[in-house]
C-alpha cells in the first residue's frame, strides 16, 4: 500500500480565505459616520428630475408673498382717451382724457394674503425637504444592495480559489493512486459549481454598480461604509433584553413636516377666501381736458371715482368651500401620517433588534460550521472520512459564511432604514 500524501490543511485555508469577506459584505464596520452616503445623496440629487421644479415652486411662492406685501392686490392700470368732431361737424371740439385706476385691498384680506404666502414659501421648503428624505431613501436601500452583491462576489471568488487547490491536490493524489476516480471527479465538479456561482455573483454586483450609477451619476465608490443609528438611545444596552422603544413619531420629520406645512397653507387658503367676499375696489383718479370749438380755449377738471362690485353669496361659498374641503382633507392626512410614521418606526426598530440576534446566531453558526469543516479534514487526512463528507463540510463552512455576511448586510441594511424612519438624512 503506497502511504497516504498529506493533503494541504484546507480548513486553514479556507478559514484565511474567508477572513475578508465579512468585511467585504459590511465595509466600513468601524467607520464614523456616512460621508459617502451623504455624498451619493447629494450627486443623486443632483439628477433628481423634480429638483428644478422644486426651485420654480419656491420662487414662485416668494413672488407671490412679495405680491402680498404690496401696497395693492394688483398693479393699477393707466388708460387714455381722446374725442373730437372731426368727422361730423368739424368745429373744432377736442377732449383729452387720463384715468389712473388702482384696486384696493378688502378689510383683513391683505393680512390673509400675506399670511397665505408665507405658508406657501413654508410647504414649498417643506416639500424639498421631503422630497429629498425619499430620495434618500433610494440611495440607502441601493447603497446596501450594492454592499451585498459584492460580498457575494467575494465569497464566491474565494470559494472558487480553494476549490482549485482542493482539485489540483486530489487530481494530484489521483495520478499516485491515493484517491479514486469518484473523488476526482467530485473534486472538478467542486470547481465547476463555484465557477458558475462567481459567473452569477459577477453578473448580480455588475447591475448593482449600474443601478448605483443611474441613480447617483457616479461610479461606485470602493467602500460602503455604515450609518449609525440616529438615537444614541436606540442603541440596545448591556443586560436588557429591548432597545429603547421610540417615544412618538419625531417632529421634524421631513413626511411631516411638508404635511403640516400643506395643512397650514390649505387653513390660510381658507381665511382669504373668507376675507374676499367680492371682487377687490377701485380708485380711479380722472383728469380730463377739453374745449368747445377751435376758437375757445381748453379747460380742465379733475375728478375721483371709487367702483365697488357687488357680492355674491353663491361664489363666496363656492370659494369657501372648496377651500375648507382641501383644508379639512390636509388635515386628515397629516393625522394619518402621524401614525403611519409612528408604527413604521416601531416596526423598523424591532426589526433593527431582530438582526442584532441574527448575527450573533449567524456568527455561532460561522464557528460550529469551521469547527466541523477542522474535523472532517482531519478525518480524511486519516483515512477516515471521504472526499464527499469533506465537500459537505466544506459547502456547510462556505454557505454559514456566506449567511454570517448578509446578516451583517441586514443588520447595516436596517440601522439604515431605522435612520430612514425617523427622518435623518446620511
Amino acid at each position: 500500500m503506497k502511504p497516504i500524501t498529506p493533503i494541504k490543511p484546507f480548513s486553514i485555508t479556507l478559514v484565511l480565505a474567508l477572513l475578508p469577506v465579512a468585511a467585504a459584505f459590511a465595509q466600513g464596520t468601524a467607520s464614523v459616520g456616512a460621508s459617502g452616503l451623504a455624498f451619493a445623496l447629494e450627486q443623486a440629487w443632483r439628477l433628481h428630475p423634480q429638483a428644478a421644479a422644486l426651485d420654480a415652486r419656491d420662487a414662485e411662492a416668494r413672488a407671490a408673498r412679495e405680491v402680498a406685501a404690496g401696497l395693492t392686490p394688483e398693479p393699477g392700470s393707466v388708460s387714455i382717451g381722446q374725442r373730437n368732431d372731426r368727422f361730423n361737424r368739424n368745429l373744432g371740439q377736442q377732449e383729452y382724457e387720463v384715468e389712473l385706476a388702482t384696486p384696493l385691498w378688502l378689510p383683513g384680506q391683505r393680512a390673509a394674503r400675506e399670511a397665505e404666502a408665507a405658508s406657501r414659501v413654508d410647504e414649498a421648503a417643506a416639500k424639498r425637504a421631503a422630497l429629498r428624505w425619499e430620495l434618500a431613501g433610494e440611495v440607502r436601500e441601493t447603497w446596501w444592495s450594492l454592499a451585498a452583491a459584492r460580498g457575494a462576489q467575494v465569497l464566491a471568488a474565494r470559494r472558487l480559489e480553494t476549490a482549485r487547490a482542493l482539485e489540483t491536490d486530489v487530481l494530484r493524489r489521483h495520478k499516485a493512486g491515493e484517491l479514486s476516480r469518484i473523488d476526482a471527479n467530485l473534486a472538478q465538479m467542486e470547481v465547476r459549481v463555484a465557477e458558475t456561482e462567481l459567473i452569477v455573483a459577477d453578473a448580480a454586483q455588475r447591475d448593482a454598480e449600474q443601478a448605483f450609477r443611474v441613480l447617483t451619476g457616479m461610479v461606485a465608490p470602493p467602500e460602503t461604509s455604515e450609518e449609525r443609528p440616529a438615537r444614541p438611545g436606540s442603541e440596545r444596552q448591556s443586560g436588557s433584553e429591548d432597545a429603547h422603544e421610540l417615544s412618538g413619531p419625531p417632529e421634524r420629520h421631513p413626511q411631516l413636516v411638508a404635511s403640516a406645512a400643506a395643512a397650514r397653507s390649505a387653513r390660510a387658503r381658507v381665511r382669504v377666501a373668507e376675507e374676499t367676499g367680492r371682487a377687490s375696489p377701485e380708485l380711479a383718479l380722472r383728469v380730463v381736458r377739453e374745449r368747445g370749438v377751435s376758437d375757445k380755449p381748453y379747460s380742465g377738471s379733475v375728478g375721483i371715482q371709487l367702483k365697488i362690485p357687488f357680492s355674491s353669496g353663491a361664489l363666496v361659498r363656492r370659494e369657501t368651500s372648496a377651500a375648507q374641503a382641501e383644508a379639512d382633507q390636509a388635515s386628515a392626512e397629516l393625522l394619518r401620517l402621524r401614525s403611519r410614521v409612528q408604527l413604521d418606526g416601531e416596526r423598523v426598530q424591532r426589526v433593527w433588534q431582530q438582526m442584532e440576534r441574527q448575527v450573533a446566531l449567524a456568527q455561532e453558526r460561522r464557528e460550529l460550521s469551521a469547527e466541523n469543516l477542522r474535523l472532517a479534514e482531519k478525518a480524511f487526512h486519516l483515512g477516515e472520512s471521504d472526499l464527499a463528507t469533506l465537500l459537505r463540510m466544506r459547502a456547510a463552512a462556505f454557505d454559514a459564511e456566506f449567511f454570517l455576511g448578509r446578516q451583517r448586510v441586514a443588520r447595516a441594511t436596517a440601522v439604515s432604514r431605522l435612520n430612514q424612519a425617523l427622518g435623518e438624512l446620511p
